[in-house]
C-alpha cells in the first residue's frame, strides 16, 4: 500500500547529507512525514571469514547512531516535521527499491560510499532510479532550494501525465516558474547524406511540436491558473537541452522511459544522461508498475 511518505536514504556520506536537507524541505511542502533510512550491508556469510556477532551488533548501534543523527540533522532544515528512522539489513539498493513501493518520494545521495572517484552517480543510486516505484529523486552535493525555476522534459510516453503532475505540484509548492521542455527528431531520410536531422526541421513541425505541447500543457494549466508556465520546442537531444537547462534550474524531472526506448529496458538514455551529468537535483517519474512481490 503507498503512503504519502518522503523517504531518505542515509549513509554519512556529504551527498547524503545534502539528501536529507533537501528531503527535509520538501517533507515540510508536501505536509508529509519523512522516514530517514540506512541500510546496513552485512552478509551473513560473512561469518565464515572470522566476522561475529559483536561486530554485527557494532555495525548495527553505528547505524542507529546514523539515522539519529539524520532525523536531527532533518528536524533542523525543516522544524516541524515528523521524522521516523529505520535500520534494515540486506542489499542498499534491493531494499530501497522494495521500500519504494509503499513511499511517495524516494530521495537519494548521487553517490554513496565505495564510489569511485570521477563518478557522477552512484551503484546504489543508478538500481534504485531505474527500478524504483515511487517518483525518485537523486540529490548533488551543496544543493540548495532558492528562487530558479522547475523544468521538465515532456513527451508523449506513459509517463508524461505523471511528470507533468509532478512538475506543476513541484513549481506550485515553491511558488516558482515552470519551464516545460519538448524535444523532438525531425524526420531524417536515409538518403540525405551529409545533412544532420536538426538541418531538416521546419517551422512548419515546431508548430505542430508546440501545439501538441500545449495540448498537454492546458488541462493541468487550468488547475493551477496562477502559476507562470513557459514552453520550449527544441530539435536538438533532450538529454544536452535539460543538462543544460539544469544550470539554470533548482529542479528538473523526466520520466523514466521516453520514445525510442528499447523494449524491457527501464531508464532511458535521457535519464541516465541527466543523472550523470545535470546540475540540479533529478527527479524520476516512473508510470505505475506492479509492486516487485508480485512480477
Amino acid at each position: 500500500m503507498r503512503t504519502q511518505t518522503v523517504v531518505v536514504a542515509a549513509d554519512g556520506t556529504d551527498t547524503s547529507r545534502s539528501a536529507i536537507t533537501w528531503a527535509a524541505a520538501e517533507a515540510l511542502r508536501r505536509e508529509q512525514p519523512l522516514r530517514v533510512v540506512h541500510v546496513l550491508d552485512w552478509d551473513w556469510s560473512a561469518a565464515r571469514f572470522g566476522y561475529t556477532g559483536e561486530q554485527f551488533e557494532t555495525e548495527r548501534r553505528n547505524a542507529v547512531a546514523l539515522t539519529a543523527d539524520a532525523a536531527r540533522q532533518a528536524r533542523d532544515a525543516a522544524p516541524g516535521i515528523d521524522v521516523e528512522t529505520d535500520v534494515i539489513i540486506g542489499d542498499p539498493a534491493a531494499q530501497l527499491i522494495i521500500g519504494s513501493e509503499s513511499a511517495g518520494l524516494m530521495v537519494l545521495g548521487n553517490r554513496g560510499h565505495g564510489g569511485f572517484t570521477g563518478l557522477q552517480l552512484g551503484s546504489v543510486s543508478q538500481r534504485v532510479a531505474t527500478h524504483g516505484r515511487c517518483p525518485v529523486a537523486v540529490i548533488r552535493e551543496n544543493t540548495e532550494n532558492d528562487r530558479r525555476p522547475v523544468a521538465a522534459g515532456v513527451d508523449d510516453s506513459p509517463a508524461a501525465g505523471g511528470v507533468l503532475e509532478a512538475a506543476f505540484s513541484a513549481a506550485h509548492q515553491r511558488d516558482v516558474n515552470l519551464v516545460l521542455i519538448r524535444c523532438y527528431t525531425p524526420p531524417f531520410p536515409h538518403y540525405r547524406g551529409g545533412f544532420q536531422p536538426g538541418d531538416l526541421h521546419t517551422p512548419r513541425q515546431d508548430d505542430a511540436e508546440r501545439a501538441s505541447l500545449a495540448a498537454l500543457v492546458e488541462p493541468w494549466q487550468a488547475k493551477f491558473p496562477d502559476l507562470q508556465v513557459e514552453q520550449l520546442v527544441s530539435h536538438d537531444s533532450a538529454a544536452a537541452v535539460l543538462v543544460g537547462v539544469s544550470h539554470g534550474t533548482q529542479l528538473v524531472m523526466v520520466g523514466s522511459r521516453g520514445h525510442g526506448v528499447i523494449a524491457g529496458t527501464l531508464l532511458g538514455s535521457t535519464s541516465l544522461q541527466l543523472l550523470h551529468h545535470a546540475e540540479c537535483p533529478v527527479l524520476i517519474v516512473h508510470p505505475e508498475r506492479r509492486p516487485a512481490r508480485q512480477r
